[in-house]
């Protein structure tokens, strides 16, 4: 089983109704919300594990020690500790559900942490949820249903009045064409479901699923194959079904290509199960009755669109939270699959507060953990009651099996990534004070690159160590995704590689405890060239345009090094070989087609190199092996050491061939995040600009080198292998598609100056 894997939200971080950074800035949010946790329960003062005493999670307890100390800390438990001793048995109970014990090695405990919950949780009626934090299998329907039952089991045995679980739970989202062109998955999830209602009891089940719009009336007929849905099960049947209203087809999001928006927005009677039209529709019945509870429910995007929060402007006409809200729900249910990007926990945070506060009504936000491709998902599923404050959230980037009281306003509030809640009122400026986000991108990055080897089937990756910043970044996430023992750093140096360079690629390996070797590329380059050299003569006698001065030298060297690295993933299974280019650098077309961008996953393609600085030096100080990259490859400046600078004789360095990376990744962000133009940026005054001496004509040269370079480096932008998304916006491609033939685009808008002239030109 995958575990420590994370989830999906709909989140509009990358639509035009974010304002500054997303968040609503007449909305302010209190700080105590987030304080809370990182203070200590009193509750833990007295008896939680410390001293000469064992955690319930020490394999060394005997059943009988380890009986006797969930007995006692459920009998001392309190109103006001119930939801932390809880808390220390679901961890217990995780370790079982991630397959990290079983029955077999810990037989007994398993049974007694559930009786001990149960014992906490009282009766049915009172409200108790388990949300329920897991991390899908696209496609895979039987190892999610599987899954998915072995949470609902559980919760069943304490009592819970509901299990909720993210959208889409049954076939994992996103799926993307793969419905269409294998509708047999959607029976099989069909099937799954009506099997996982017949083994449901009282305890109510809210999974998400894709729906097949069958059996429609002659009159509607139009439309797409699906209804994105969850279903409300218990009692052994389908209770209800709720529907997707609100479809994202922006950024990474491609709901609308298959899925139907529902026509109307809360639960939907049993029966329509299948085969849903207008003519079905129940208005009478909004609401899902729970245990003498009502309950509304929504999905992911459903709840993104008020038009009160979003001040400018909102993408839909409906608002489904609102519509949901009239019927007067006990609380408000929003089944999530919203992925971590940069700068959408503030939005995340302050929307869901807003809207409780707004609506009177608490909202429990179930959110998917784990990574699909480029979408890597945080979890951190949460609780706001009727004031908007936050009482209850989930752990970030793991699965998790955790009880709150929405009605209560009981749970346990578990810790961002470190330095997010740093984000919550930041304004949308540009800044290399990376520090509040360098946690979080480092858990998305190996997070994401974890869950794309295990769901591949992938065990172990390659990867070319240059000494160089970019190869080291990569082969640390690499390590702590895979395992030290799962990585293999190869130095290739050539002619140009210095000593230094391949000295730090040695030391950083053996810091790190991943495999190392050298192998020189001198008699490939060699050979490459006596084959090329006679070819361009004879090809010159029949084509003009022959360079002077080319970078096929460069170019050889890069590619030479790119086939050893693939050879050795084609001599040993499960391998395959890690591109290791940057953001700013594949903006710039500086990066080698089957050269450094070949590779079968990109790790680091979605972070720009001033952070790729930032998370080097951070990761130095906050993984458990300290100072592992040597600070000598931190400290110098990047070059891919494929040509000599003619001015100094040395190694090219990348900043001497592009611009200061300090202003090029501000143009970057200012394009992404701001949509500026050529002519805005010119005007404005930069952040390089307040500790440098820049003139207009320098700037203007670094611009149109900027423009010209990332024209001609679309193509490039398409061949890049899968890599994680990591900031608010990207170029990777399941995020942003530009035409390549747009080369001539004119970014400048000097066309508008000149349109009537050349108007009259034509002939």
């Amino acid at each position: 089983m995958i575990t420590n894997i994370t989830f999906k939200p709909c989140v509009y971080v990358n639509s035009p109704l974010t304002g500054q950074f997303g968040v609503h800035q007449n909305y302010s949010t209190k700080p105590n919300i987030y304080q809370k946790s990182n203070q200590r329960s009193p509750f833990l003062d007295t008896v939680s594990f410390s001293g000469n005493e064992k955690k319930l999670t020490s394999q060394s307890l005997s059943d009988k020690e380890f009986k006797a100390l969930v007995g006692q800390k459920v009998k001392q438990a309190t109103p006001a500790t119930k939801m932390d001793v809880a808390s220390e048995l679901t961890e217990v109970l995780d370790l079982y559900l991630q397959g990290k014990w079983d029955d077999k090695v810990q037989p007994h405990k398993k049974k007694t942490v559930l009786a001990g919950l149960k014992k906490l949780m009282g009766e049915q009626g009172q409200g108790n949820i388990v949300m329920a934090q897991i991390n899908p299998i696209p496609g895979n329907v039987e190892a999610n249903a599987k899954k998915a039952m072995a949470y609902i089991r559980a919760a069943e045995a304490i009592g819970a009045d509901t299990v909720v679980f993210s959208e889409l739970t049954l076939m994992g989202y996103p799926i993307h064409d793969t419905i269409d062109r294998h509708p047999v998955i959607v029976k099989e999830n069909m099937d799954w479901l009506q099997e996982i209602a017949k083994q449901t009891g009282k305890t109510k089940v809210m999974i998400g699923f894709v729906e097949p719009r069958e059996n429609l009336t002659q009159g509607e007929t139009v439309g797409k194959a699906y209804y994105n849905s969850v279903a409300t099960l218990g009692d052994g049947k389908v209770l209800g079904v709720t529907r997707k209203s609100l479809l994202p087809t922006y950024s990474e999001f491609n709901d609308y290509r298959y899925i139907e928006p529902s026509p109307v927005t809360g639960n939907q009677p049993p029966e329509t199960l299948g085969h849903f039209g207008r003519d079905k529709i129940t208005e009478a019945n909004k609401l899902n009755e729970i245990h003498g509870h009502n309950y509304g429910v929504v999905i992911c995007e459903d709840g993104w669109n008020d038009k009160d929060f979003f001040k400018n402007g909102v993408l839909y006409e409906v608002d489904p939270v609102a519509e949901v809200a009239k019927a007067k729900p006990d609380m408000i249910i929003n089944c999530s699959a919203s992925p971590s990007r940069a700068k959408k926990e503030q939005l995340k945070h302050n929307m869901l507060s807003y809207s409780a506060q707004k609506h009177g009504t608490p909202m429990v936000y179930v959110n998917q953990v784990g990574a699909i491709d480029d979408s890597s998902f945080d979890g951190a599923s949460r609780v706001y009651n009727a004031n908007g404050e936050l009482v209850a959230r989930a752990k970030s980037f793991e699965e998790q099996f955790m009880v709150v009281n929405p009605l209560k306003s009981q749970g346990k509030t578990f810790p961002l990534a470190k330095g997010l809640e740093k984000t919550l009122k930041e304004q949308k400026v540009f800044s290399l004070d990376y520090e509040p986000d360098l946690d979080r991108t480092y858990k998305t990055i190996v997070q994401g690159t974890r869950d794309y080897f295990n769901k591949n089937g992938l065990k172990r990756a390659v990867l070319g160590l240059s000494g160089g910043l970019d190869s080291t970044v990569s082969a640390v996430l690499l390590a702590d995704a895979l395992g030290p023992k799962n990585v293999y750093g190869i130095s290739m140096p050539s002619k140009i590689t210095s000593e230094e360079s391949r000295s730090d690629a040695k030391i950083l390996a053996e810091n790190l405890g991943i495999h190392f070797d050298e192998s020189p590329i001198k008699g490939m380059v060699t050979s490459a060239n006596e084959q090329l050299e006679p070819l361009f003569d004879r090809i010159a006698k029949n084509w003009d345009g022959r360079y002077t001065q080319s970078f096929v030298q460069d170019n050889i060297q890069a590619r030479s090094r790119a086939t050893l690295l693939w050879g050795i993933c084609n001599a040993f299974g499960q391998t395959i070989s890690i591109a290791t280019s940057d953001k700013s650098e594949l903006y710039m077309g500086y990066a080698t087609i089957n050269g450094d961008m070949s590779g079968g996953f990109a790790p680091i393609a979605d972070v720009p190199k001033t952070k790729l600085f930032a998370l080097a030096r951070w990761m130095n100080e906050n993984r458990d092996q300290k100072g592992a990259i040597p600070e000598a490859i931190i400290a110098k400046p990047p070059g891919a050491e494929l040509a000599i600078d003619p001015k100094t004789l040395k190694p090219l360095v990348a900043e001497d061939a592009l611009m200061p990376y300090e202003f090029l990744d501000e143009v970057i962000w200012r394009i992404e995040n701001k949509h500026e133009s050529y002519t805005n940026m010119i005007g404005s005054k930069f952040l390089y600009e307040k500790g440098h001496d820049l003139s207009k004509e320098q700037k203007t040269i670094w611009l149109d080198r900027f423009y010209k370079r990332m024209s001609s480096a679309l193509f490039k932008w398409t061949l890049l292998p899968p890599s994680v998304i990591v900031e608010g916006r990207s170029i990777n491609k399941g995020d942003y598609r530009q035409p390549v033939a747009s080369g001539s685009i004119d970014y400048k808008g000097q066309v508008i100056k000149t349109i009537a002239k050349k108007l009259k030109q034509i002939k």
